[in-house]
């Protein structure tokens, strides 16, 4: 088997939609009332999937964190520091909320988490090099 992607299930489509798209600059071309969005990003599936869509589908009912969503996150990489730095600035102007400004770990990232408008932890990081060279 292969990761083939990931996908968030999602109260309020058209607020997400347009936190993904506008803010962290994500090719969403779905109108903003679709139950769906079905898209690659940088080779990995990202899928936005309505709650109640899904609940449908399967035939149950799930339950749903309240507050930051500790249990995964989305993590985005940029190559240098300077990166990091402006694209944390560039989405809390645009409405992202702040989880941790960005700081540089002890073991050479540089890191901050923000947080989408239903509470999903998404991290941008970088070595200061390349995404290709980042495990070398």
């Amino acid at each position: 088997m292969k990761l083939d992607g990931f996908g968030l299930f999602v109260e309020d489509m058209g607020n997400m939609i347009r936190f993904y798209r506008d803010v962290l600059g994500f090719d969403i071309k779905e109108a903003e009332d679709t139950s769906n969005v079905y898209l690659v990003k940088d080779g990995t599936l990202f899928l936005l999937y309505g709650r109640k869509d899904f609940e449908k589908m399967t035939s149950r009912k799930y339950e749903y964190i309240k507050g930051l969503n500790g249990h995964f996150e989305i993590a985005l990489y940029v190559d240098t520091f300077e990166e990091v730095d402006s694209a944390y600035e560039k989405a809390i102007s645009k409405g992202a909320k702040s989880v941790l400004p960005p700081e540089t770990e002890p073991w050479g990232q540089r890191t901050c988490y923000i947080a989408d408008p239903e509470n999903n932890l998404i991290e941008i990081g970088s070595f200061n090099r390349p995404f290709e060279k980042r495990n070398g």
